[in-house]
């Protein structure tokens, strides 16, 4: 089977490439690169020891996508390609909405036109809003609490309404939390332009010296203490969950977080307290006991392995992948 990973030069998609190819994939990877860079893929291919088809361009455009599908015989796409960031998302909706909905839909028209039905898409635990419980569970009730959240639910009950329009679609939507870590190899790792996105690349980055202090957002919620409890998955477990998709998670505070990150590094992190970011909530973890159940996958590695590999790449890559 050939695959297209949309989005694919990026932090998940590049390390779910290098699965897929040890799976027996074929892949085609499609970025815009406006959050990835072309080297992370030269790097897999270094890793994986074969060239990998890499096509630059957007999911907005139909030409661009039609010349993927012209080129190559597609059997199923993983569809990583999307805007990320929450804070960004509620300074810029209209930019989220264009490019996860809009992109999204166009992606599936393209599909259709090319007798592609299968996708697996990468959706995000924002979709459940500020549960009212944790675990979470995947029956909890849906919400979003920002932008970046809502384009992500969105696209989730389009592709809902697509298979109960034509139930030839094969749709699976993997709901994750926050990966960390890095291949173990140290040769690719999360990269992010500009500002990253969650907790560990600012620890990371922090460590290393490229930032001179860590914020950490509101040390006031109702958890022990006082910094937000987030899931953290390590990103080549999340990987093979999207390969095991395709065949057919640990909790920490922030604090606590930071405090594994320096016994990897040995090191300590400079943090300070800073107030609370708009549309962030204090817990959020998952139960993963569906996706075991029904694809036979849980994660193997914990936040010592995470952060052990994240501090590899950083440390071995003090500007990512910028020379």
């Amino acid at each position: 089977m050939r695959i297209l990973v949309t989005g694919g030069a990026g932090y998940i998609g590049s390390h779910t490439c290098i699965l897929l190819i040890e799976a027996g994939y074929d892949i085609v990877v499609f970025d815009n690169f406006c959050n990835a860079s072309k080297e992370s893929i030269a790097r897999v291919e270094k890793i994986v020891g074969k060239t990998i088809p890499l096509i630059e361009g957007d999911i907005r455009y139909k030409e661009d996508l039609n010349r993927v599908f012209e080129s190559y015989t597609i059997d199923a796409v993983i569809h990583f390609a999307g805007l990320k960031a929450v804070g960004e998302s509620v300074e810029k909706p209209l930019e989220y909405y264009d490019n996860n909905i809009y992109g999204t839909l166009v992606l599936c028209q393209v599909m259709a036109a090319h007798g592609c039905k299968s996708i697996v898409f990468s959706s995000s635990a924002t979709v459940y809003g500020d549960p009212h419980s944790t675990p979470i569970k995947e029956d909890f009730p849906l919400s979003a609490t920002n932008p970046y959240g809502r384009s992500k639910l969105f696209i989730e009950e389009m592709l809902r309404d697509l298979y109960v329009s034509d139930p030839e679609w094969k749709i699976v939507l993997l709901r994750y939390f926050n990966p960390i870590g890095a291949h173990e190899s140290g040769t690719i790792g999360e990269d992010p332009n500009g500002i990253p996105n969650n907790l560990l690349p600012f620890i990371a980055q922090t460590a290393i010296g490229t930032r001179a202090c860590l914020s950490v957002f509101g040390d006031d919620y109702d958890t022990v203490d006082g910094t937000g409890v987030r899931d953290y998955i390590h990103v080549m477990d999340l990987a093979d969950g999207h390969v095991k998709a395709l065949d057919k998670m640990s909790t920490f505070t922030e604090i606590m977080t930071i405090k594994a990150f320096e016994a990897a590094c040995g090191k300590k992190v400079p943090y300070s307290i800073a107030p609370r970011r708009a549309g962030d909530i204090a817990t959020c973890f998952a139960d993963p006991t569906y996706a075991k159940a029904v694809l036979g996958w849980e994660a193997q590695r914990g936040i010592n392995e995470m952060c052990k590999d994240s501090w590899r790449w950083q440390s071995n890559n003090p500007q990512g992948y910028k020379s």
